[in-house]
């Protein structure tokens, strides 16, 4: 089902955002917009205003209403990175909006329709979250209808040759530089490395 929710699991590093790009682009709602939210890099306090948006006065500091992610996405796609790192208690209220599709603003009233396709992603184990108390359950089952796994390099070493080239590609046009090939001995030697930090370890070594 092309409109179905994804879960994307893989190590850090694996190009998870890349695969959640490619899964909306090739989806119907590419024409509408992608909108990602880390949930590892918002603080607790502030990550359910920063889904759901709040109201003028919804606490201290909101001066103004402000939509939430949700709202941005209408129509499109919501990637939520590092979903694993979400609150437990956000965890309930994103369960009914997945299930529902409609939400409240933090310190508002009016039930608001949103449209969204959801893209989930993490470096975790969240079965082991479940078993362990600390992620629910029920959205780990309503996240995953679509389960992707994302290797790690060291397990797909046949891309690492298209990768590195790609990237040379890239930082001949940001740095102005012209590297026109990779001697195939330094390719053997990238293809064998196991990669600990997977793509973004890679791109890293090329641009260097």
């Amino acid at each position: 089902d092309i409109e179905a929710d994804v879960l994307i699991v893989g190590e850090t590093g694996t190009g998870k955002e890349l695969f959640a790009r490619a899964i909306h682009q090739l989806s119907p709602r590419h024409a509408r917009p992608l909108v990602r939210i880390n949930s590892a890099a918002i603080p607790d306090g502030l990550i359910e205003s920063e889904l759901f948006g709040h109201e003028r006065g919804a606490f201290t500091g909101a001066s103004a209403q402000r939509k939430g992610r949700f709202e941005l996405a209408d129509g499109g796609t919501l990637f939520l990175d590092e979903v694993g790192d979400m609150p437990a208690a956000v965890q309930s209220k994103l369960l009914r909006v997945l299930q529902e599709r409609e939400l409240e603003r933090v310190g508002g009233h009016t039930t608001i329709r949103v449209d969204v396709r959801v893209i989930a992603a993490t470096h975790r184990d969240l079965s082991q979250l479940v078993r362990e108390g600390s992620f629910r359950e029920d959205l780990y089952y309503r996240l995953s209808v679509v389960p992707v796994h994302v290797p790690p390099l060291r397990g797909r070493r046949e891309d690492v040759r298209t990768l590195a080239k790609f990237f040379v590609n890239r930082y001949n046009t940001r740095h102005g530089r012209q590297v026109r090939r990779i001697a195939p001995s330094d390719l053997d030697m990238l293809a064998a490395y196991d990669w600990p930090g997977n793509v973004r370890e890679l791109e890293n070594t090329i641009e260097r």
